[in-house]
This record gives structure tokens, C-alpha cells and sequence, in this order.
């Protein structure tokens, strides 16, 4: 019987977790691609503690749900933003740490509408264990028009010791930029958990969603295990691309999650993740050259774009 292709899917992802023994260092991660309904604040809260205690019922250590998996995505002012928003101590979460609670050392990672101390309003990710609430990540980098929703967050990813490892957390359009994922790589993170809402778009034949290929990416640049979660559905004319994903530190795409409701599942050894040697003599974080890297902090600098022959000469600039 022929085996599957190391980064192909295999039924395992989408029905349940590897019936195979694991060694007692790894930790077994659920990336859960759900189906969050507009608004519906109370059936999300139902429906993502149900599959935070599903998944760890499974035997599942590290769940990772999408982004605002609390309120829906397509919101379409700042009015409806804030009435599906919620404290970070609200009864939400709680559900999630109790669910964890049915598996010692279990954590989610999980997107939600924030309404904040001050009452604004934010897309953040919470790390949670049965303890409760052990950080909040707001995302920095909004998407497009989620810039008239929500306020940009000001702090770095934090890092969580958990049970496990180190685990930290990024928000979708937060992983395409590279000084971000690096941010967490130097404030020790094992593992990176991307809550993503990727809108459904056009590539070539054969080809990765290019969410999971910046994944892949990032994963081999820190060498750390990377969780990218979608989400599946509709809303508002917009389809998903689930793209759901579990990256292992070298790079490789472990398991994927396919379309629909499903989850994709992978043990990952989170501490060796730390071991960044590259090559005989190579170090991944060594070998960095920071008195070279100056223009990642400095202004950008706009250049003026480049006029073809062909193009009309734009009237009262004189052919300049």
C-alpha cells in the first residue's frame, strides 16, 4: 500500500488525532477550522468551548482556534464590532479554560473581539490554560479595512511557559511580516499560534494557499513549530480559503485540515524547536548580523514610481 506524500493530508487530520504512540517530550496540537456565525455571541461562545473540550477530550495538549472565532469576521462598522466585543476576564474565555481543565496541561490559543480596559476595541488572540487567562496579544498589523474596526495593539507577541513549551501568538496578517515572527523567535517562542480568517483568493494549479507558504516560511527562518488555524463558512459574500495548518520548525507542512469543519493534528516535540544549530559551525540566531540590519527601523523611503516611455505625461509637470 503506497504511503501518503509527507505534506498531503491523511484522513488522520480530518477525523481525529494519530492513533500512534508518541514520545513524552512532543505535545499533540489540534488546529480546529470551525465555522463562527456573525453576531452570535453566545452560540460562538458554545460553540468554541465545545471544541476546545472536543479536541482535548481527543488528547489534544495545544488547541489553536481561528481568529475572531467569538464574533465572525465580516463586521460592518465599529457599532457591530463592539456589540459582539468582550473583556479579556469574560465568561467567554472561562469557557475555554474550563475545557482545558479536563486535561492537565491543556492551553488554547484562540481569536476574539476585545473590548479593552480603556473601551476600545481590538482583534486579539488569548493563550489560556485551565488556570485561566495567561496572556493577550492585539493584533498589530490590521488588515485592510480592519483598520476602521479595531485599534492596533502596541506590545510584541508574548511568550507563555506552558506545560508544553514556550508558546506564543501572532493574528493572520501579523505573520507576513518577518520582523514580527522574529520578534517572538528572540523572546524564546517554541511555538508561534496563528488565529487566521484568509479570505478566499486565486492561485496557480497545485499550488499552497500563500498563507501557508509564509508560514512554512517563517517556521524554517526561526525554526519553530508554526499553527496557522483558518476558519470555513460564509459571510457577508466572503468564502475562506481553510487553509488550517500545522508547519513543523524545519519548514515542512506536518498536517493540514482540508475544506469544511475539521481539524488538523500533529505531535510536536515544542522543545526541540530550541535547537537552532545550522550546519557543523552554523547558528540560526548566531549567525545574525543586527549592526547590518539598520534600515528594518529606519523611515521608509518613498520613491517615486517608475513612469513608462508610453504613459501620457500628466499635465503641468513639464515633461519632468
Amino acid at each position: 500500500m503506497s504511503r501518503p506524500l509527507p505534506c498531503q493530508p491523511t484522513a488522520a487530520d480530518r477525523s481525529g488525532p494519530p492513533s500512534r504512540p508518541r514520545p513524552t517530550t512532543t505535545a499533540r496540537v489540534a488546529a480546529v477550522q470551525l465555522a463562527p456565525a456573525l453576531l452570535d455571541l453566545p452560540g460562538n461562545a458554545r460553540r468554541t468551548a465545545a471544541a476546545v473540550a472536543e479536541a482535548v477530550d481527543a488528547g489534544a495538549d495545544v488547541v489553536v482556534l481561528p481568529e475572531l472565532a467569538t464574533s465572525g469576521y465580516a463586521l460592518a462598522d465599529t457599532a457591530e464590532a463592539r456589540s459582539v466585543a468582550v473583556p479579556a476576564d469574560s465568561a467567554v474565555l472561562a469557557g475555554w479554560a474550563a475545557a482545558c481543565r479536563r486535561r492537565p496541561g491543556a492551553v488554547v490559543v484562540g481569536g476574539f473581539c476585545e473590548l479593552g480596559e480603556d473601551g476600545r476595541v481590538h482583534n486579539s488572540a488569548a493563550v489560556v490554560d485551565g488556570s485561566g487567562v495567561r496572556a493577550v496579544y492585539r493584533k498589530a498589523h490590521l488588515w485592510d479595512a480592519e483598520r476602521l474596526l479595531f485599534t492596533p495593539g502596541d506590545a510584541a507577541p508574548p511568550v507563555v511557559e506552558t506545560a508544553h513549551g514556550r508558546i506564543s501568538t501572532l493574528i493572520c496578517y501579523d505573520l507576513s511580516f518577518p520582523e514580527w515572527a522574529r520578534t517572538a523567535v528572540l523572546a524564546g517562542a517554541d511555538l508561534l499560534a496563528v488565529p487566521t480568517n484568509w479570505a478566499l483568493g486565486a492561485r496557480p494549479a497545485g499550488e499552497r494557499p500563500i498563507g501557508q507558504v509564509v508560514a512554512m516560511a517563517a517556521a524554517r527562518a526561526g525554526h519553530l513549530a508554526v499553527v496557522c488555524t483558518d476558519r470555513t463558512g460564509h459571510e457577508r459574500g466572503t468564502e475562506w480559503t481553510e487553509g488550517t495548518c500545522v508547519v513543523g520548525a524545519d519548514g515542512w507542512v506536518l498536517a493540514e485540515a482540508g475544506p469544511g469543519a475539521a481539524t488538523a493534528w500533529a505531535d510536536v516535540d515544542l522543545r526541540a524547536s530550541r535547537d537552532r544549530r545550522a550546519g557543523a559551525l552554523g547558528d540560526l540566531l548566531g549567525d545574525r548580523r543586527p549592526e547590518l540590519y539598520g534600515a528594518l527601523s529606519a523611515p521608509r523611503v518613498h520613491l517615486p514610481a517608475q513612469r513608462d516611455a508610453h504613459d501620457p505625461v500628466p499635465v503641468g509637470t513639464g515633461g519632468r
